[in-house]
């Protein structure tokens, strides 16, 4: 009995430590931007047979050479038992042979792209979860992200919600959705074959994972969670945008040349104890652009970005951190914020390629967890873009399917 109970055990432990994460990327490598059908980065979801791109810049500008492969996953990031030739259409393991070398810029740098399907990696064959990696002429894996891919067969309806509990009404959101298999797909052991993923525009790091149906109509599912299926609603993202180097524009207090330009931006405040105040973002993503020249990808300038904040709150041991897509909602030494006793604020600075930026200020508390809502506030009125991932295995099937994807945002929400 022992031992089948330590075989179990070393089984679970075995499963636990295949799940996968996304590696960041070491600081010459800035502006990562991940595209598939969306306007904006972030991480991919898109279409069976649909392409995506993946930039980068290599601030060292050796014109280093990359590589890259694509591995497929379940719904909890463990390999799947496909091999590479079940999932893919072509090779992997390749040089990304698309790159280009800055043009008049004060930091020089090398621009990467990866299209794919591509003459190589001629597509992908089945849907699911999939990691892209890049790695160096060294195989050193440089780093990696992750993307969805989904086939349209199931309808997944999603609506957002006031929280049912009073305590939250003013400060959640809410999440309820159906998923219809419709004629063509009938769903069998839906409490275990049937998973689902919750994501808040389109940041990985705070979804809901795997909640069950409550109960079904025919084959149509029904979720109709409160708290289980709560995000906090969170406050407008703050913006600047440098496009032009030259003179100070939105939210920028001044502009200075020290060997690269600097951009000071106005000093922000917390906003968490006042009034909610609409003000349109793009919900934590950027754009690349530049007035100084004709391709951004090359000729967009990087400016040592300066960020202030006023804040008179105990952090509790805590840190504070700026936040967005920019480096994929990562916090790390590049967004951490010092406290400036002379000015009494808090400050950093970081290094930016030329556009238009969306941030906020969130608390790193001492247990690890990200609190959005320390310094912007919490409010139902936010507007949130949601996504909605439906997986489905079926009996003998032997990786996780997507088999749609709904979406809702905050504008329409209701009681």
């Amino acid at each position: 009995m022992r031992y089948f109970l330590a075989l179990f055990l070393l089984a679970c432990f075995s499963n636990l430590e295949a799940q996968v994460y996304e590696t960041t990327p070491p600081e010459y490598i800035r502006t990562i931007e991940f595209q598939g059908e969306s306007e904006f980065s972030g991480t991919p979801i898109i279409q069976l047979g649909s392409p995506i791109t993946i930039e980068f810049d290599d601030l060292v500008g050796d014109e280093a050479d990359y590589y890259y492969t694509i591995e497929h996953y379940n719904f909890d990031w463990t390999p799947s038992n496909l091999s590479k030739n079940e999932y893919m259409d072509g090779f992997d393991d390749l040089r990304i042979l698309n790159y280009q070398n800055s043009f008049n810029t004060l930091q020089i740098y090398s621009h990467y792209r990866l299209t794919i399907p591509n003459r190589n990696t001629r597509g992908l064959k089945v849907s699911g979860n999939y990691m892209l990696r890049i790695f160096n002429e060294n195989d050193e894996l440089v780093f990696s992200r992750k993307f969805m891919v989904y086939e349209d067969i199931a309808i997944v309806r999603a609506q957002v919600k006031r929280s049912r509990d009073l305590k939250f009404i003013d400060t959640k959101q809410v999440i309820n959705f159906s998923v219809d298999g419709t004629d063509n797909l009938v769903f069998r052991n839906p409490d275990k074959n049937l998973k689902t993923l919750l994501i808040k525009n389109n940041n990985l790091s705070n979804s809901i994972y795997d909640l069950k149906p409550q109960y079904s109509l025919g084959n149509e599912f029904i979720y109709r969670y409160d708290q289980p299926a709560a995000f906090w609603g969170g406050n407008e993202y703050l913006n600047f945008d440098n496009k032009d180097v030259r003179s100070a524009t939105m939210n920028i207090r001044s502009i200075q040349l020290i060997d690269i330009y600097n951009t000071y931006l106005y000093t922000d405040g917390v906003r968490a104890f006042e009034p909610y105040t609409y003000n349109p973002d793009i919900n934590g993503h950027f754009v690349v652009r530049t007035l100084q020249g004709e391709d951004p990808d090359i000729e967009a300038e990087y400016t040592w970005v300066h960020f202030g904040l006023q804040n008179f709150q105990d952090l509790n041991g805590g840190e504070l951190h700026i936040y967005g897509n920019f480096n994929n909602f990562t916090l790390d030494e590049s967004t951490k914020l010092t406290y400036n006793s002379k000015k009494e604020i808090y400050e950093t600075k970081r290094l930016f390629k030329q556009g238009f930026y969306n941030y906020k200020y969130v608390l790193l508390q001492k247990d690890g967890t990200i609190d959005e809502g320390f310094i912007s506030g919490n409010f139902d009125e936010t507007e949130n873009q949601y996504t909605v991932l439906v997986y489905y295995r079926d009996i003998g099937g032997r990786y996780d399917r997507i088999i749609g994807v709904g979406s809702a945002n905050s504008r329409n929400i209701s009681n």
